[in-house]
């Protein structure tokens, strides 16, 4: 049996834990320090802090403009008329994009540098990097409110965050780390739960900031985004334990670590499947692409007419909406019970499918939270292919396909923005509901491929551990 199959023993090598029992791998892991409570930190704080500064560059665009309209009093009226406020959403649009465009580019390249390399020295190092770069950031964002200065002070923090992985990093460590220690059979509902962690963090965080923001202005609400993001370095200093086996000292500024990215799709082996690894990250493209292009423009659709939505409103459909990450949880423990992996993300696809389809052609509330509970599956798919790809690499591999993946994510948010922001407004005058629809018609794209390879090729991760 070749020597990766083994289940990984701790570092400390106590005694009483044999390698191979689940017990013993369930004691190991709790004397670490679960990735999750780190996740979950640096996600709320992120998720918190990304509306608040979008609103900030609106609020302070405008006044600098002398523009003092909220562009909310007509309620859905047409505010097309107005070129001031036009100007101000596209100046605040323009410096999101280049926000969100030099995040992406810059953390691409560190992402993929730093994941390979956590496979050698460990996940904590480049926990510890990551969340001090997002903290560097939200620092600088508190000293622009705070002190006022020019608005291009957020560009140079996500530039500084962005080389110190930004939060791809923390992503591609936090779901490494969850591989380093789970049990194959119970990798998946792992990823699910890590992912459960990243939803309950948005929801809180789009509970807290809106009300807070409303209250207390821009500050205060900062100073939390700061608070949290130290939390998490402190905990991934001080709280999260290695997971990885054996770390070893691995020089950083190497290509040797781009290259090993390159080499887990390209470079051809008995031991993995490319044709597997290729078509799952492709599935995994077109599943959160759809996912975040339909988040863009939910809170769009359900403003304007015929559905007219207020803030209450809104904000129960955010919280049916991230809700979804529990119920898709509860869903995919229950339906392992009595299906293969594979076929939980085919159900997970269809309650996605279904659900945008009703969005889509959705006049009255009834029928829109009609379409939010169609989609309490909808978020089953991911974890389903995280554990997938993860199992389709060896242990020393796993930094680099969760790095890679996270820039896929990368990808597919500016993908997703670019389509579905630009087919929404294009698309009202003959069906306001038609991008999703479009992404429910791009899911069946997904759900052909993983359908396909259950059918003709269900374990393909098992070969590599056949005796030749």
């Amino acid at each position: 049996m070749d020597e990766r199959a083994r289940p990984a023993v701790p570092p400390s090598g106590g005694a009483g834990v044999e390698a191979g029992g689940p017990r013993c791998r369930a004691r190991a892991w709790l004397r670490r320090g679960p990735v999750e409570p780190l996740l979950f930190l640096a996600s709320f704080a992120l998720m918190l802090q990304t509306p608040l500064a979008t609103q900030y560059l609106w609020d302070r665009l405008g006044e600098d403009r002398g523009y003092n309209g909220t562009g909310r009093e007509g309620g859905c009226g047409d505010s097309s008329a107005d070129p001031q406020r036009q100007e101000v959403e596209t100046e605040t649009s323009h410096w999101s994009l280049y926000i969100n465009l030099s995040g992406f580019f810059v953390g691409l390249f560190s992402a993929t540098l730093l994941g390979p390399w956590s496979d050698s020295v460990g996940r904590r190092p480049l926990l510890v990097l990551a969340t001090a770069g997002l903290a560097l950031q939200a620092a600088l964002s508190l000293l622009v409110v705070t002190l006022r200065l020019h608005v291009g002070f957020l560009l140079l923090g996500r530039l500084l965050s962005g080389l110190c992985g930004d939060y791809n990093s923390v992503l591609a460590g936090g779901f490494a780390a969850v591989a380093d220690v789970s049990a194959r059979d119970a990798r998946t509902f792992r990823v699910a739960v890590l992912e459960a962690c990243l939803g309950i963090a948005g929801m809180l965080a789009g509970i807290i900031g809106g009300h807070w923001l409303r209250a207390q202005g821009f500050v205060n609400p900062f100073w939390l985004v700061l608070a949290v993001q130290v939390a998490a370095v402190g905990y991934a200093a001080l709280g999260f334990r290695e997971s990885v086996r054996e770390p070893r000292p691995a020089r950083l500024l190497t290509l040797r670590h781009y290259r090993s990215v390159f080499a887990l799709y390209a470079t051809p082996g008995p031991e993995k499947s490319r044709k597997h690894l290729a078509l799952y990250s492709l599935s995994f493209f077109l599943v959160v692409t759809v996912h975040f292009g339909a988040r863009d423009i939910f809170v769009l659709y359900e403003l304007s007419s015929p559905l007219c939505w207020g803030s209450d409103l809104i904000g129960y459909g955010s919280a049916a909406l991230h809700l979804a990450y529990l119920t898709s949880l509860g869903g995919l423990r229950a339906l392992q019970l009595c299906l293969e992996d594979g076929w939980v993300a085919e159900v997970g696809l269809a309650s996605n499918i279904l659900g945008l389809v009703v969005v889509s052609v959705a006049t009255t509330t009834p029928v829109m939270f009609a379409g939010y509970g169609l989609l309490f599956l909808s978020l089953a798919c991911t974890p389903v292919i995280r554990a997938k790809l993860s199992k389709l690499v060896g242990e020393e591999e796993q930094g680099a396909l969760f790095a890679s993946l996270a820039c896929v994510e990368g990808l597919c948010l500016l993908t997703a923005t670019g389509i579905f922001n630009s087919l929404y407004p294009a698309t009202l005058n003959f069906m306001k509901g038609f991008p999703f629809l479009l992404g429910a018609g791009i899911l069946l794209i997904p759900a052909a491929l993983i359908g396909m390879l259950e059918v003709f090729d269900p374990k393909p991760e098992y070969r590599r551990y056949v005796d030749t």
